[in-house]
């Protein structure tokens, strides 16, 4: 079983969606967060410590994650897929987008 955090801002758009689009794939448990305080979810270092791989959509989130939560980084992966705040909850543009950019790395 592998562990796939998505991160996000405010864990309402996003990282929700993805975590849908791949919660039903085999062999793979899923959990989204949120980076800033007033997240729907806010990122815990639990779910960071839980984690096998987690992607981050944007550059300044992994620079956030690496900032706030370096002390529980152990080793794990993290992916900045590059998505921008463009996007609805389940957007169909935006679950495409996350298919071609996460599947590869969860196969």
């Amino acid at each position: 079983m592998k562990n796939v955090l998505f991160i996000c801002s405010a864990n309402r758009l996003r990282s929700p969606t993805a975590e849908h689009v791949f919660a039903n794939m085999p062999n793979v448990e899923t959990d989204s967060a949120g980076l800033k305080s007033s997240a729907d979810v806010a990122l815990s270092s639990e779910q960071v410590k839980w984690a096998d791989i987690i992607f981050v959509m944007e550059k300044r989130h992994r620079a956030k994650l690496s900032q706030k939560y370096r002390k529980h980084l152990n080793g794990q992966r993290v992916i900045v897929l590059g998505i921008p705040d463009d996007y609805d909850y389940m957007d169909p543009d935006l679950v495409k987008l996350l298919q071609v950019k996460v599947r590869p790395y969860l196969r």
